[in-house]
């Protein structure tokens, strides 16, 4: 991939880190404006109604959207409850299979308490795409050479890379019933975090931009899916310097 985009992400990394040690009312309001962002987005990458207006009201108020499916709602809640779970991992360096089980249960437990946290036992059919996930007996043995390999693969790779990597390696394994997409854009957060880099949004209407260059890693052309998130986290970190500076 292109060097450039690193260096400009660096560099705004940089100027924020320049801003650091943020005061607690600064942090607390950066953390719950990406809150929303991160639940909206990436809920809508997969369909769910809700605007980021009414996912606000749903996390920050609890209250429910007239019209609007439940399950929508319970997305909302179940993001947030895994969002900050993304914070109280980032402050380590290790990322663990019981880690990923647990984004996704606290994701996906008001919508399938038995299914949430757990490796499927079925197969699944991704529409859209001619890519078809590892039959379920193979999961358990592809997630512990996926967490086995994380250690060597963040020593090799920029930590844009590395992120970009460990969401195209979860959703390739699609480990869960339900939920992957979400699960995988939470764990490559979560190594962003790790490696004091802001949260990265994928906006909605970039959507077709992400499937088509994630559906490119399925036949081994993992360059654009990189970009394509390397590019996210520029904006993201854009984002994150222009709340800093007000």
């Amino acid at each position: 991939m292109s060097t450039a985009i690193l260096k400009k992400i660096d560099a705004l990394k940089a100027k924020i880190d320049g801003h650091r040690p943020l005061d607690t009312h600064m942090l607390k309001q950066i953390r719950e404006y990406f809150r929303i962002g991160m639940a909206y987005s990436s809920n809508a990458l997969e369909g769910n109604s809700l605007t980021e207006t009414e996912t606000k009201v749903v996390i920050e108020d609890g209250i429910t959207i007239g019209g609007k499916p439940v399950r929508d709602h319970l997305e909302a809640l179940g993001h947030s409850e895994a969002y900050d779970l993304l914070f109280r991992l980032a402050k380590g360096r290790e990322i663990t299979e019981a880690n990923i089980k647990e984004l996704h249960r606290l994701f996906y437990y008001r919508i399938d308490a038995k299914q949430a946290g757990k490796y499927r036992k079925h197969r699944v059919i991704i529409t859209g795409t001619d890519f078809i996930p590892p039959a379920p007996g193979l999961i358990p043995e592809l997630m512990k050479s996926f967490i086995t390999d994380l250690p060597k693969a963040r020593a090799e790779h920029h930590p844009v890379e590395f992120a970009a990597m460990v969401h195209k390696d979860l959703v390739t394994i699609h480990p869960f019933i339900d939920g992957n997409g979400r699960a995988a854009r939470l764990l490559m957060n979560l190594a962003l975090l790790q490696s004091g880099y802001p949260v990265a949004i994928i906006p909605p209407i970039l959507r077709r931009d992400y499937l088509d260059t994630l559906n490119k890693t399925h036949k081994g052309d993992d360059g654009p899916f990189i970009n394509f998130i390397a590019g996210v986290c520029y904006e993201s970190a854009k984002e994150y310097l222009r709340l800093l500076e007000g």
